[in-house]
């Protein structure tokens, strides 16, 4: 899950993703509204959370331009303020959440992964394919029964190939959706993660690889 945070607080921002991050997401992070605009542009994030009182642009114009131009974004906004006026006006400005500060971690990532599976209704909370279970939102995975201890990026991937319902997935979309905009695009972190999860994942074996186009589901 890629997720764009857009909070001026640095400290809050920062603090967000690294919890986010420890939870498997992938993160980006925005200090002002017109950076806010400008990666939400370059790439299609599942989830956006956003401060409303952001500098230079404002969150409520932040808000409006992304739901007008990426709909298929869940908007989760932060304010200081919780009053019914301030949630009825974020929401009408085309908010799909609205949590005030301060909140509980454990809250926000049960709402961001709620608005990730309502930006794709089709999808059912959890993911099945042949023997493999898998619960995004518990970061658990069973094979056959066995639970199957996975590292983050390995969840992360493993979940982006079955959401993609045996349709392939590029190299480059996995990065995308996998790692944050730091990566080097032209690392093998991708083929590696792969080679290292089909290991875990044991025989036989689950994911295809697509020759030059990319990897799905078997």
């Amino acid at each position: 899950m890629r997720v764009l945070i857009a909070e001026d607080e640095r400290r809050l921002a920062d603090a967000i993703a690294r919890g986010l991050r420890r939870e498997g997401m992938a993160v980006d992070v925005a200090p002002d509204g017109s950076e806010a605009l400008s990666k939400a542009r370059l790439v299609r994030y599942d989830v956006l959370v956003l401060d409303r009182e952001l500098p230079g642009v404002h969150g409520d114009q932040v808000c409006s331009t992304v739901r007008a131009e990426r709909p298929e974004t869940g908007i989760l906004m932060l304010t200081a303020a919780g009053t019914l006026d301030d949630l009825i006006s974020g929401l009408s400005i085309g908010a799909d959440d609205y949590l005030a500060k301060p909140f509980r971690f454990a809250e926000l990532v049960a709402r961001i992964h709620a608005l990730a599976r309502r930006a794709a209704p089709s999808r059912p909370p959890v993911l099945r394919h042949g023997d493999i279970e898998l619960d995004p939102a518990r970061r658990e995975l069973v094979r056959s029964g066995r639970p199957v201890e996975l590292a983050r990026k390995e969840f992360a991937v493993l979940e982006a190939l079955m959401a993609a319902d045996g349709a392939t997935v590029s190299a480059e979309e996995l990065l995308e959706r996998v790692w944050d905009e730091q990566i080097d695009p032209f690392t093998n972190v991708v083929r590696m993660t792969i080679m290292t999860l089909r290991r875990k994942l044991g025989e036989p074996q689950v994911v295809e690889t697509v020759i030059g186009v990319g990897y799905r589901m078997a």
